[in-house]
């Protein structure tokens, strides 16, 4: 029965990760935090996905390090979002355009002119 229980709870967890992303126009919280709750769910078990974290995967770039790499512009990110082909098994979701644009609005937020990459 706990072992049902538990199952349950995370089977819940997970379905709510698959949710469409909250719309300004749809939610009482600001758009922003729905953004990061969304990308901390979806995304953060393998990216930093905020300013001045480190990756829980190494091989996962950190957002930050992500939206400041050179020529990075909002299309080629949203494209990279949308077209790449060459994401890792665990990253094969789809994200609908109003969750695509959402994200790369809060991933352009993390950048900065004086940014550095973590120290590990």
């Amino acid at each position: 029965m706990r072992r049902d229980i538990a199952l349950l709870g995370a089977v819940s967890t997970g379905l709510a990760a698959c949710q469409p992303l909250p719309t300004a126009q749809g939610s009482a919280a600001p758009p922003h935090r729905d953004v990061l709750a969304f990308a901390q769910a979806a995304c953060g078990g393998c990216h930093a996905v905020e300013a001045d974290a480190i990756s829980p995967v190494a091989e996962a770039p950190e957002w930050p390090r992500i939206v400041n790499t050179a020529g990075l512009t909002r299309d080629s990110l949203r494209t990279w979002l949308v077209d790449a082909h060459n994401y890792p098994e665990e990253m094969d979701f789809t994200l609908d355009p109003p969750q695509v644009d959402d994200l790369v609005d809060y991933m352009l937020t993390l950048q900065r002119a004086d940014y550095r990459p973590p120290s590990l």
